[in-house]
């Protein structure tokens, strides 16, 4: 396992992905009939953005259509099919699977953290082998919100579109990016997100920012 874990790490480094640990798949994982091992594909950091922003073609879901063109060929080489936390369904559970993968908890903003890089992180695709391969052994660190006493994540959004109680109110949130107030959120990232104090070495530019908020208040009715 070894091999094949240097392997993808050589193969991802390019396009600023990284190997985000894998889990031997159960029934109640909900993976594809057959599959054995899944490997998970994912981002930290501004690394992604470097690699791939020259690259997007025009059109819808640039990103997700960029890592299709990247994983896809690197998927074949390892003898893996890749699947992705997008497109059509079959839709599979990606948060969990992540969970099942190395040490990422869910957030106050339901949005899962990293030990490491706090919130600017995602998964791009899960790599699914029909062998049962060997994994390296799982790290246990517990979760950096267990000991956030202040959790200024849930006080800094400017119309209070977070709550432990109620969730995340999404149209709220849309609609204050939509007016002028809300053009430090579309510039920066949303203020929330910036107001972890875990990860901030990995932090998002200004420009990766603005294009992930663009696609979200794309993605919303008006």
């Amino acid at each position: 396992m070894t091999d094949i874990y240097q392997d993808l790490r050589d193969r991802l480094a390019p396009f600023g992905l990284l190997l985000r640990g894998g889990f031997h798949a159960e029934e109640m994982d909900g993976a594809p009939d057959g599959v054995k091992t899944v490997l998970m594909v994912g981002n930290a950091g501004p690394a992604m953005w470097r690699a791939a922003k020259a690259h997007l073609q025009p059109g819808p879901d640039p990103m997700n259509r960029w890592t299709e063109r990247t994983v896809a060929p690197i998927a074949v080489a390892v003898g893996a099919a890749a699947i992705y936390p997008f497109g059509d369904p079959p839709y599979y559970p990606f948060q969990r699977w992540a969970q099942r993968a190395e040490d990422v908890f869910p957030s106050p903003l339901g949005i899962l953290i990293h030990p490491d890089y706090g919130l600017w992180h995602a998964y791009r695709a899960a790599l699914c082998f029909e062998e049962r391969l060997d994994l390296p052994a799982r790290t246990v660190r517990p979760s950096p919100c267990a000991s956030c006493v202040e959790k200024p994540c849930l006080t800094r959004c400017p119309v209070g579109a977070f709550s432990v109680e109620t969730g995340y109110d999404v149209p709220a949130c849309a609609g204050h990016i939509r007016r002028p107030e809300g053009a430090d959120c579309m510039k920066l990232g949303c203020r929330a997100r910036r107001a972890c104090p875990v990860g901030t070495g990995f932090t998002y530019s200004e420009e990766q920012a603005a294009f992930h908020m663009t696609a979200f208040e794309s993605a919303r009715p008006a």
